[in-house]
Formats: C-alpha cells, sequence, structure tokens
C-alpha cells in the first residue's frame, strides 16, 4: 500500500504539518492516530466546544485552537487538515481547505447529497493539495488481500457478494439522532463491492426496522444490481443486544465463477474472560498497541502523509469512488423510505 510508519525512506523531506477540524470521538481517535505517525505533526485543532477543545489541546500538546476553520485555514505554517465534523457538515471546510491550498482527508461519507460530493470533487481538481476520503476499509489487511485476488482473476467473474457489519446497541444511540446505518455503515461494503467488481450499481431496494424510535432506524438491509451482472445483499444492524462481547461482527462473502473469497473480521479473533464477563477488542481499526495507536487507520493516514509529502496523487481511493458509494447508499435509503426499487 505504500504506507510509511516510520522514518526510513524519508528523503529528507519535513514532517507534514497538519491540523484536526472536529473533535467528536472519532476526531479525537484521528489525533490518537496522527500523533502515532512519525511523517505527520498535529499543530492545530478545531472545534467550536471551547472546553473540548482546551481538554484536547492539553491532551496533545498543541497550542494553536481555533473555534473557527475559516480563522485555521489562513495559518501559512499548516500544510494539511483531517476533517472529522458530521457528515452533512463536510462541504463547506473541505472546499474552503482545498482552496487555502491545503492538503485535505475527509472522513467518510464524503458528504450529505451526491451534489454536495460533486462540488467537492471539483474543488479538488483546481486546487493544488490533494483530496483523499477515508474508506478506513480499503487499508484493513483482508479487504486488500481480496482485492489483489479478485484483481488477479483467481476467482474468476464475480457473482454474488454478502456483508454484514453489526455493531452494539450501546454504541449507537446518540449517532442515531445523526446518521443511519445504510449511509453510516453499510458505505463501508459498498465501497468495497464496488472496489472488487469494478462495475457500477444500477438499482438499489431496501429494507430498515425501527426497534428504539431514534432518528434514523436501528437495522438496514440492502440489496444491489451492478451492471456486469453482479448482485449484493448488505445487513447492517445497530442493535445487537447489551451482553454482545464483540465490538463488531464484520463479515463479507465474493463469490465468484471459479472460486470465492470470504472475509471475517470479528469475534472471536482474541479473546478476554475475566470477572466482567467475555469480550473480544477491535483489533484491526484503531487498537492500542504497547500504548500507541495502530492499524487500518494509522496506515491509512500515513499513506495520505506519504502521498502529500511526496507529491503522488492517492490512487488507493478517489474523491470520484467515494461518491459513487455515497449515490448508492442514498439511492438505499430512498428505496427504504418509499418501498420502491431506485434506478440509479
Amino acid at each position: 500500500l505504500g504506507i510509511e510508519v516510520d522514518n526510513k525512506g524519508d528523503r529528507g523531506m519535513e514532517r507534514l504539518r497538519i491540523a484536526v477540524i472536529g473533535l467528536g470521538w472519532f476526531g479525537e481517535i484521528h489525533c490518537d492516530a496522527i500523533s502515532a505517525i512519525p511523517s505527520f505533526e498535529l499543530v492545530a485543532l478545531c472545534t467550536r466546544t471551547e472546553s473540548r477543545l482546551e481538554e484536547l489541546g492539553k491532551k496533545y500538546g498543541v497550542s494553536q485552537l481555533y473555534t473557527d476553520y475559516h480563522e485555521l485555514l489562513t495559518n501559512p505554517d499548516i500544510d494539511a487538515v483531517s476533517i472529522v465534523t458530521m457528515w452533512d457538515q463536510h462541504t463547506e471546510p473541505a472546499v474552503a481547505a482545498l482552496e487555502a491550498g491545503k492538503h485535505v482527508f475527509l472522513e467518510k461519507p464524503m458528504a450529505h447529497t451526491v451534489k454536495d460530493c460533486q462540488q467537492i470533487c471539483d474543488a479538488a481538481k483546481r486546487a493544488d493539495g490533494y483530496l483523499m476520503i477515508g474508506h478506513i476499509c480499503r487499508f484493513n489487511p483482508r479487504y486488500a488481500s481480496a482485492k489483489e485476488q479478485i484483481a488477479s482473476g483467481a476467482i474468476g467473474k464475480v457473482l454474488p457478494l454478502s456483508s454484514s457489519r453489526n455493531i452494539p446497541a450501546a454504541w449507537t444511540p446518540e449517532i442515531l439522532n445523526k446518521i443511519g446505518p445504510i449511509v453510516g455503515d453499510a458505505i463501508h461494503d459498498t465501497d468495497l463491492m464496488l472496489w472488487f467488481t469494478g462495475a457500477r450499481i444500477v438499482s438499489a431496494y431496501a429494507q430498515t426496522v425501527d426497534l428504539r424510535g431514534l432518528k434514523h432506524p436501528d437495522i438496514g438491509q440492502t440489496m444491489y444490481r451492478f451492471d456486469n451482472g453482479a448482485t449484493a445483499t448488505l445487513e447492517t444492524v445497530w442493535c445487537m443486544p447489551e451482553k454482545t462481547p464483540f465490538d463488531i461482527d464484520e463479515r463479507m462473502s465474493i463469490i465468484g465463477s471459479d472460486g470465492f473469497v470470504h472475509v471475517q473480521d470479528t469475534f472471536p479473533n482474541v479473546g478476554f474472560c475475566t470477572k466482567d464477563g467475555f469480550r473480544s477488542p477491535d483489533t484491526t481499526y484503531w487498537p492500542q498497541i504497547h500504548g500507541v495507536t495502530a492499524g487500518a487507520l494509522r496506515d491509512e493516514l500515513a499513506y495520505f502523509a506519504n502521498c502529500c509529502r511526496t507529491d503522488t496523487p492517492p490512487s488507493i481511493i478517489t474523491p470520484e469512488e467515494s461518491m459513487a458509494a455515497l449515490e448508492a447508499t442514498l439511492a438505499a435509503e430512498e428505496s427504504a423510505a418509499t418501498g420502491k426499487i431506485v434506478h440509479l
């Protein structure tokens, strides 16, 4: 993947000075991952909540603190920004950062409408800096291996694909008041399926189940048809029972004419049984190893840093590919709302 996780092969280049815009729970995880990458220097933080800004400024030893991202973007000492605001607040800071000449790492979903995605893509084409959208699963080594096998022709023509991405209910009450499980999580598997097939999604059908009466339903089930004839089913459950002993139940099967690929990144790849019960924590995406954040998020951000520092356009994920995944999941949500198949 061309991931740089130490100073070897540095080519004498300076560290990339980066700011994080948006300091919710995942913004803080971004700060942890950035702090673990030698080629990054975390130099500034931005959020509208002053108490949170002060708290994380102290935690990371960052003195340049902003409540307005416009002011942050005027700072010539900042090379790049990581935008981790809510998905419906991505467009303006992303476009502004690109217009300010910064490199931009933008968390998925890229934006909350296809029109806004296109606006960001257009700004990236005009910009001097690079834009990369954070589709972390492409940096999960199991999915990366699956991509290599499929691209080599090892399983022949891809026919059906299926996925599960289910998480405990305790994680999701706050999230479900902001985004639903299809756009919030099935977008990962949608993007992977587009990546694996190299095809385009032409229709979506979905249904949802509301358990807790929150703004968005707890469960999403989606079906896609691709323009190459492949089909897919995606299950996303955001209300696994309270005593579920793992952080995520994540699986995908890709069946081809000559073989198949099965990915399982779930309980119990490691398990801990204590007086409090049994649990199986994340070992893939942002685990703490020897007190440092490791995993796919760190690898993803390190790849972005390396691309920016070596003047190499990011190619593992493009903005247009991210836009295609959002378009498909929005179509699935429209289908769930109307009960009809939506053609893209």
